[in-house]
Formats: C-alpha cells, sequence, structure tokens
C-alpha cells in the first residue's frame, strides 16, 4: 500500500486531496516534508515501503516454514513458546510481553522526536515545519491533567492537547508505565479477583483485545476531527471546527479587500456578519462558526488579542501563509461537496448524508 501511494503521489497537490492513507503519518513523523508541510523528497516514503515490503515477506516465508517444516507442537523444541488459553500465569506472561513491546514502540516515537530529525509541528513559526523537541513536558500534573478534563464542551479531554511538548512527553510517561507494567505482569500471579472475574479462553482475549481496539479506534477518530496538532492539517485536511472558521476567515480576507467593514457590518439575523462576541465575551467570527468559538489553529492564534480576535490584526497582520492555509481548507470542502456552495460550516452538512460523496477524493479525475 504504501508503495502504491508513492507511485500516484502528486506531490503538487495536498495529500488529503489524494485519499491517502499511510503517506500522511510519514510526514507527520518529519520524514521528507520541509516547511509549510511541502513534501520535498519522496525517497524516504519509498524506503518505509521497500522496508515494509521486505520485512512482510520474512514473515510470509516464516509462516510457510512454521506450516511445512517446523514442528508441530512447539513445546517439544521450545517450551517457552508453548501454552494452552488456559494457562492464568502463561496469558499474564504474554500481556507482559506485549506491553513491553507497545512501551518500546512509543519510545521510539520519542527518540525520533528527540535525536533523528525531529517531527512535524503545525505550530511552527511561518505555516509548521520539522522539528526536533527539545523541551519535553514531564510534569505529571500536566500529563495526568488531559485525562482528568471533561470530554464535553470546550475542555476536550486529551484531545485538547494542542504542544508537541505534551505529546512526546505524554509518550515517555506512556511508555513508560507500559514497559514497568509488562515487567510486572511477567513477574506476579493473576490476583484472586481476577481469576474469578476474568474469562480464561482464546474467545475471550480476542473480545477483550477487539473491545481495546474500538475504543482506541473512537478515540482516534475524536483527535481526527478536532485535534490539528497529532493530526497536521496540512497531510489530513482540516479539522470539522477549523474548515467553519476558515470558511468565515476566508470571506472577512475577501470581503475586506472589497471594502467591507468588517468591524461593524450586521448579517440578516442583526448579529455580526464577519465578527460578534463568544459567551465569554471574546471577539469571535460571526455567523454559524460561533459554534467553534474556542478553536484553536496556528493560522488564527497570531491574530487574537487579549479579548479574542483582535480587529487591528485582522486589517494588517494577516500573512500569505495564512491566506494560502485558507484557501487550502475551502478547496477540500470544494472537493468533498462538489455540488454545494460552501457558505455554511463543514459539519452542517454532514447530517445530509446523501451529499457526502468521498469516492471523489480517489476517481480519477482527481489524480
Amino acid at each position: 500500500m504504501n508503495l502504491f501511494e508513492v507511485a500516484h503521489f502528486v506531490p503538487e497537490k495536498p495529500m488529503y486531496e489524494q485519499g491517502l492513507i499511510l503517506l500522511p503519518h510519514l510526514a507527520t513523523l518529519g520524514w521528507g516534508v520541509g516547511p509549510g508541510g511541502e513534501v520535498i523528497d519522496t525517497f524516504p516514503y519509498f524506503v518505509s515501503g521497500v522496508l515494509h515490503l521486505i520485512s512482510s515477506a520474512v514473515l510470509g516465508f516464516g509462516g510457510i516454514y512454521h506450516a511445512l517444516l517446523g514442528p508441530e507442537t512447539l513445546e517439544e523444541s521450545f517450551p517457552f513458546f508453548g501454552y494452552v488459553w488456559k494457562d492464568r500465569n502463561k496469558m499474564t506472561t504474554i500481556l507482559g510481553i506485549h506491553l513491553i513491546l507497545l512501551g518500546l514502540g512509543a519510545f521510539l516515537l520519542v527518540f525520533k522526536a528527540l535525536y533523528f530529525g525531529g517531527v512535524y509541528d503545525t505550530w511552527a513559526p511561518g505555516g509548521g515545519d520539522v522539528r526536533k523537541i527539545t523541551n519535553l513536558t514531564l510534569s505529571p500534573s500536566i500529563i495526568f491533567g488531559y485525562l482528568l478534563k471533561s470530554p464535553f464542551g470546550g475542555e476536550g479531554w486529551i484531545v485538547s492537547v494542542d504542544d508537541l511538548e505534551d505529546i512526546i512527553g505524554g509518550h515517555v510517561w506512556l511508555g513508560s508505565i507500559c514497559i514497568l507494567g509488562g515487567i510486572w505482569h511477567i513477574l506476579t500471579k493473576p490476583f484472586a479477583w481476577a481469576r474469578r472475574a476474568l474469562v480464561w479462553s482464546g474467545e475471550a482475549y480476542l473480545s477483550y483485545s477487539l473491545g481495546a481496539l474500538a475504543v482506541f479506534g473512537f478515540i482516534a477518530c475524536c483527535f481526527v476531527w478536532f485535534n490539528n496538532t497529532a493530526y497536521p492539517s496540512e497531510f489530513y485536511g482540516p479539522t470539522g471546527p477549523e474548515a467553519s472558521q476558515a470558511q468565515a476567515f476566508t470571506f472577512l480576507v475577501r470581503d475586506q479587500r472589497l471594502g467591507a467593514n468588517v468591524g461593524s457590518a450586521q448579517g440578516p439575523t442583526g448579529l455580526g456578519k464577519y465578527l460578534m462576541r463568544s459567551p465569554t465575551g471574546e471577539v469571535i467570527f460571526g455567523g454559524e462558526t460561533m459554534r467553534f468559538w474556542d478553536l484553536r489553529a496556528p493560522w488564527l492564534e497570531p491574530l487574537r488579542g487579549p479579548n479574542g480576535l483582535d480587529l487591528s490584526r485582522l486589517k494588517k497582520d494577516i500573512q500569505p501563509w495564512q491566506e494560502r492555509r485558507l484557501l487550502q481548507k475551502n478547496k477540500l470542502i470544494q472537493v468533498l461537496f462538489p455540488k454545494e456552495v460552501p457558505l455554511r460550516p463543514l459539519n452542517s452538512y454532514f447530517p445530509r448524508s446523501s451529499s457526502v460523496k468521498p469516492t471523489i477524493l480517489f476517481s480519477k479525475s482527481k489524480q
């Protein structure tokens, strides 16, 4: 799949317009991208695909060997790898090994961010860039404070993280907890209450694993939809709130150049057409975008003042890279909804599922 995406990749077009699945993740890790998320080298993507192809071949040959030539039961030759599903002690040992491997995987991201080129930061000055993380956030009050936030409203639980230092520092904590927990599970036996409460069978382990994957999947959905730090908009497309705010910002920039007084213009309902007050008194974009008034995005934060959006900055300080970001986000909306006029925020279209045509991302005319 990686090699297929590399073969069909068009560097002049944003990744999110090309139906890519794997390349955005490689770009987020800092491979092959430069300032502004521009792809400057596709060779790292090719190398990644080849390495995975070789690895899959090794696994495939290993499977053929064990199916045709290897011992029928591993217990005869390698007792360590033999087990039965009801062996509680062995199951916790296997759980511990998996936790250690997950912890090592978390530390791989930490090492990449600290020592091996860095990762892509959408908040870097000038519109995003690849940078090394030099000041990790390891304070437990900050890291675990995300877990204590409400998942509803403006707090956003762990999805509210908007700082790479916090993300990488969280992986240090997560990797350490997984490794220590794995060692603990290997060295100990299940408690009596765990023996009684849990079902010890292959089907039960499969159910536990699928349940965990479902939880992680729902959390990932929230991250993709709302978080532009872990999933930069340059590669994955704008978040839902970001798309809504980008439309309002685009109209403000356009009409301001045409001579509109964006500070006092009123819409049909009497509310501010371009700017209005939030429930907490801050200056925000007008119209339907007020539902996402607390959005934080790298192209928007430089225009904020102590009381929300600063009118003088909106008139004088909008930079070309900010306008370029807006045009890219609005172009995605037009690609997703070719028959609609993008006058409303992106999320307002989703209840009308019949108008959503995601297959256009893969159509020949869009490649």
